[in-house]
């Protein structure tokens, strides 16, 4: 009994020496007409081969000899061997071309198509230009498997030089293919022919309605992985009359209940793409209802399958809301789901939410949310967040919850919680306030750099309302030159709202931060903010106090959204790895064909997409909306020509004659830049912004700015300098703020 007949196939992988391989290779007696010894000997080889043992193409001559026996088992590893090896020895290779030539004639389909896929697949110039008119002659086989072998062929070698096959007639022959009478060598010519138009230019597909309604037709007589390729085809199908996508669409519904998930898949994303060419609001939302069972289905399958199904449901419910829309339960968490699964099915539950079953999804994240694994509780957490934003009816009821998970005290719960809830601040001014006491309960609780600027933030929007606002900065700054810059900003921006709110408790704090981040940073952003809010104080209080405590940028919990652009060329896309990323597809396949909605009489534009700039980026916010940077040119804090020159450098007297706020800091820099001895620059800049500063009066009184120059005099007004903030005639005093990062206060 030979080692492969007794099961032993490990011993074969054992490093083996050429010479005594090539001794069992020749060996072998008359009377073995099975050719036992030599299958064992090329099993050994192949073997070695796996294992990248460059030895083995030393026997290629051997090899080559042996490629004549009649034995399917012996030729099928002849010829892997031979493609392994073929691009390492293309002198010995090519003498295996009369062996495959020869086998192409044989009268077993099998050794005729093995022989033909062999050469196909080795990219030798000698091999490919030895296999186009073997093509050509077999593409017309009376076998429907060498046929489909063939075909395949093709779109081989136009990898291998499509200029070669371009310029023969192989294209021609592959489309007369179409017209077989065996589904299974049109499927297998029109995946031959896509994956040419892939990765061709110069080569366009079209189907009109008639070809595409017979490629439908033999859909069900088709294997499992032949309706794929006629399904993906189809794509290439432009509708021109509302009709004919919606009865295509119905036709190749029952696709949608198939077993293998590619089929399924591929059949929704091209009823999605009909969809966009049927006029009937009624029969769209009726497909859509046919869609939400096999997405369902799909989530019985494996966690793999399971996942690429979840991934493509979130991008199929972004463009057809429809979908899924009474299968929320469906998507709820089971307790051996893996994260990943997990987790996207929270994202899930998230968009299918509403007021009506608000309740029930907050029950079932109260139970996510007290789970063992750290990471989907924090998820669920900020979920429970987002839904208050999303369903203002609900928000009350879910900021209870997130209220009651804080009283367990649990680090990281806490953590998120604190995160969340700045949002919702940030979505409802002026209503739950009220729960601040209870996070300044927990500020022992946060150690991480998200949390803490949440905080920070927290403090320094309400630092009117929190009484000891100015301690609780002041514990923060205790190790403001340790923390992260995200923190380090919001310590910045907290710090000076405070002083804006309230001068007399924050008078202290707002220029030793100001100090710090501007002399004891090496982070640009720090630093340059630190400036531009140092110069703004000191400039302009009633500026400052518009543009660091203005009106800020709607907030909303839609910020996960694919622009319409993206979400066109993905529902384009559903089913392929592009999708499992939610990126477009040319960012996952560096040289994919980008796809978009081809035009048509009857393609329904739809609302949210301007076809006019349908391919073009939304544009950017300029900076200057959001509080950054520049100001808007309409925009003068000063009364012009009362701005008094800088000090004495010549670069500076352009300046002196007035302008907006973002000249005097472009000023401003161009002066630090030319001292020599940076102290003498602070010194002079102090100077500078002294005599600014007779423009800003403060209510000494009280906490807020404002007053009347004629009833307080200049001498109330606040002084900002490098060491401190004072009122004239007063006295300096040492002091330090704090600012939220360029993503956080002013822009979510």
């Amino acid at each position: 009994m030979s080692a492969a007949q007794g099961g032993g196939d490990s011993k074969l992988f054992a490093r083996g020496k050429v010479a005594e391989l090539r001794l069992e290779l020749n060996s072998g007696s008359k009377k073995d007409k099975n050719f036992t010894q030599k299958k064992i000997a090329l099993k050994k080889i192949v073997a070695n081969m796996t294992m990248s043992n460059n030895d083995m193409v030393g026997l290629f001559p051997d090899i080559v000899a042996c490629m004549a026996i009649q034995s399917l088992e012996i030729k099928k590893m002849c010829f892997l061997y031979l493609v392994n090896y073929a691009r390492m020895k293309p002198e010995i290779a090519v003498k295996a071309i009369p062996v495959l030539e020869h086998d192409m004639e044989d009268p077993n389909p099998l050794v005729r198509a093995l022989a033909l896929r062999t050469m196909s697949y080795i990219h030798v110039r000698e091999f490919v230009e030895a296999t186009v008119p073997l093509v050509k002659h077999l593409l017309r086989d009376i076998d429907p498997y060498v046929r489909k072998t063939a075909a395949f062929c093709v779109a081989k070698l136009y990898d291998h030089d499509r200029h070669m096959v371009e310029a023969s007639d192989l294209i021609d022959r592959l489309n007369n293919l179409l017209r077989d009478d065996n589904p299974t060598v049109v499927a297998s010519a029109l995946a031959s022919l896509m994956d040419i138009w892939e990765r061709s230019d110069a080569i366009k597909l079209t189907i009109d309605y008639s070809n595409a309604s017979k490629m439908v037709a033999i859909l069900a007589d088709c294997s499992e992985w032949g309706q794929t390729y006629i399904l993906e085809a189809l794509m290439s199908y432009i509708p021109q009359e509302s009709g004919e996508a919606l009865l295509l669409a119905e036709r190749i519904a029952p696709r949608l209940s198939h077993s293998n998930s590619s089929v399924v898949l591929t059949c929704i994303r091209v009823i999605l793409y009909l969809m966009n060419y049927i006029s009937d609001q009624k029969q769209i939302s009726a497909l859509c209802r046919k869609l939400s069972p096999p997405l369902v289905t799909l989530l019985a399958k494996g966690p793999e399958v399971q996942y690429l199904a979840l991934r493509n449901a979130l991008l199929i419910l972004q463009r057809r809301p429809e979908v899924l829309r009474n299968d929320i339960r469906v998507f709820f968490c089971k307790y051996n789901d893996p994260i990943y699964v997990k987790v996207t099915k929270l994202e899930l539950i998230f968009m299918l939410a509403n007021e009506k079953n608000i309740d029930e999804v907050l029950t079932e994240l109260r139970e996510y949310a007290t789970e063992i694994d750290v990471h989907f509780v924090r998820k669920a957490v900020r979920a429970i967040g987002k839904l208050a934003i999303k369903i203002e009816p609900a928000a009350k009821r879910c900021i209870n919850l997130l209220l009651e998970l804080v009283s367990t005290k649990v680090t990281y719960i806490v953590q998120e919680a604190t995160v969340v809830i700045r949002n919702i601040f940030r979505k409802y001014p002026n209503q739950y306030e009220s729960i601040i006491g209870t996070l300044c309960e927990h500020l022992d609780s946060l150690d991480e750099p998200e949390a803490k600027a949440a905080m920070v933030w927290v403090i320094g929007q309400y630092a009117s309302r929190i009484e000891n606002s100015d301690a609780l900065l002041e514990d923060f700054l205790y190790s403001f030159a340790e923390e992260p810059v995200e923190v380090q900003l919001a310590l910045l921006t907290a710090t000076v709202k405070l002083f804006i709110q309230r001068p007399t408790k924050g008078q202290d704090l707002v220029p030793r931060v100001l100090k710090w981040a501007t002399e004891e940073t090496d982070n640009p952003d720090l630093r340059d903010r630190a400036y531009m809010y140092w110069r703004l104080l000191s400039t302009d209080m009633e500026s400052a106090k518009r543009i660091v405590m203005g009106e800020k940028p709607a907030i909303t919990a839609e910020s996960e959204r694919l622009d319409p652009v993206t979400l066109e060329e993905m529902c384009l896309n559903v089913g392929t790895l592009a999708t499992v990323y939610l990126k477009p597809v040319q960012t996952v396949f560096r040289n994919a064909r980008p796809r978009k909605l081809p035009d048509s009489p009857c393609l329904q534009r739809p609302d949210y997409l301007d076809y006019s700039t349908a391919h073009q980026l939304p544009n950017p916010k300029s900076l200057s909306q959001f509080g950054q940077g520049h100001q808007p040119s309409d925009f003068d804090p000063r009364v012009p020509g009362s701005r008094p020159a800088p000090p004495t450098s010549s670069s500076n007297t352009q300046s002196q004659q007035g302008g907006n706020l973002a000249q005097a800091v472009h000023d401003a820099d161009a002066y630090f830049t030319q001292q020599a001895n940076q102290q003498a620059a602070v010194n002079d800049a102090d100077a500078y912004f002294a005599q600014q500063m007779r423009q800003m009066q403060i209510q000494q009184p009280g906490d807020s700015f404002g007053g009347d120059a004629g009833h307080y005099g200049y001498g109330q007004g606040y002084v900002v300098s490098q060491s401190s903030a004072y009122q004239p005639g007063m006295g300096g005093m040492n002091g330090m703020g704090g600012m939220n990062g360029a993503q956080g206060d002013l822009l979510l």
